[in-house]
């Protein structure tokens, strides 16, 4: 599975820093979908293949996978490999298919319970999800070095709604309907998807990730009892048991990104990652006086700003990052994905002014610490 030339040495590891606590010379970034619709390249490469062809195509999926990080030459510190959340479900037996327009689309998906059945008992991730592998191993040489590559997971929640609502949805009202109704299956499926991820995600790294993110994209869908019931358990879980099986020598840092779950943060910030993610609801005073520095903290501006305009864009980066801090337990990234039609001149600027905000507030911070110390001494 992992290709036995070894990898290029890592030029930038500023994100790595971040996420394990230390000091770093300015604030991290990178985007939650930076390779993707945004980019005309992304979509000069869709014309030709399908969405998820390219997902399964090793060689697309690198090439993809460099696209920001060649746009953006010098201003993203770190890659994400170009998959998708779903990528579970169909290793578990389902079909999923991408439709134009409207988005994944289940042609069966899990109506009652006892459509358990139909999935694949055993998942073997090394088959069924080789392609994810390889195309790591494949974008890690690439990347030569120049920004540390993140693997990622879907959370068990969020990939159960998709299996059991066919597809987005507003409500949820299909997915609710099994926690309510059939606890002891839901669980039951929780558990087999937790399973297959946690086998996922160690295999990442053993591929080449050099970092973890679990998306539970749709935490935000349960209140704070029915989180604490059918989410936080598996979330915990995954980061326990990824952390067990790769062991001290192949640790790598792992973020959790519950999108809604702002009532969740304290509880999120003991299961074991390293690094929270957060949407735009948080306020970042707020959450570093939940945290309490016990996380590094990720995101979190809203992705819309995107489109409000440069003035718009530098502020609000500006307020991010002061209220944040630059230095230390940060990384800045958007409070949830690119949207598609994001001009790329608004994602420049957006890194170019996390670059240059976060310079400023380190050396600001490193003045005022030069002067309190000849104070003291005084």
């Amino acid at each position: 599975m992992t290709d036995a030339k070894p990898f290029p040495p890592l030029k930038n590891d500023l994100i790595l820093r971040a996420a394990r606590g230390e000091k770093t010379e300015r604030a991290p970034v990178w985007v939650m979908r930076q390779a993707g619709r945004y980019l005309p390249e992304f979509r000069a490469e869709r014309v030709e293949n399908d969405f998820f062809r390219i997902c399964r195509t090793p060689e697309l999926a690198t090439k993809v996978t460099l696209q920001p990080i060649d746009r953006y030459d010098g201003l993203l510190d770190a890659s994400i490999i170009f998959s998708d959340i779903l990528v579970i479900p169909q290793a578990m037996g389902m079909e999923v298919q991408m439709v134009p327009g409207k988005g994944p689309h289940f042609p069966e998906p899990l109506v009652l319970p006892g459509d358990m059945a139909k999935l694949n008992e055993n998942v073997d991730v090394n088959k069924e999800l080789k392609y994810v592998f390889e195309a790591i191993t494949m974008t890690r040489h690439a990347l030569n070095g120049r920004v540390p590559l993140i693997g990622f997971v879907g959370a068990p929640w969020t990939l159960m709604a998709y299996m059991i609502e066919g597809g987005g949805s507003k409500t949820l009202s299909k997915a609710k309907e099994w926690i309510f109704k059939h606890p002891k299956e839901s669980h039951a499926l929780l558990q087999r998807i937790t399973d297959v991820c946690v086998d996922f995600l160690v295999g990442q790294v053993h591929a080449g990730a050099q970092m973890l993110q679990v998306f539970e994209s749709w935490g935000g869908e349960l209140g704070p009892h029915d989180f604490d019931l059918f989410s936080l358990p598996y979330l915990a879980q995954i980061a326990k048991r990824v952390k067990a099986e790769l062991g001290h020598e192949h640790a790598v840092p792992m973020t959790v990104f519950a999108k809604g779950s702002w009532y969740a943060l304290d509880k999120l910030s003991e299961i074991g990652y390293e690094t929270v993610s957060l949407d735009w609801t948080h306020d970042p005073a707020q959450a570093k006086a939940t945290t309490k520095g016990r996380v590094t903290l990720q995101g979190n501006m809203d992705p819309n700003v995107l489109f409000g305009g440069d003035e718009a864009i530098v502020s609000t980066v500006e307020r991010m990052i002061r209220g944040f801090g630059s230095t230390e337990r940060y990384i800045a990234n958007l409070g949830h994905g690119i949207l598609p039609t994001v001009p790329v001149e608004a994602m420049g600027l957006f890194l170019k002014t996390v670059h240059r905000v976060g310079l400023e507030v380190a050396a600001e911070k490193k003045e005022a610490e030069a002067k309190e110390s000849i104070q003291i001494l005084g």
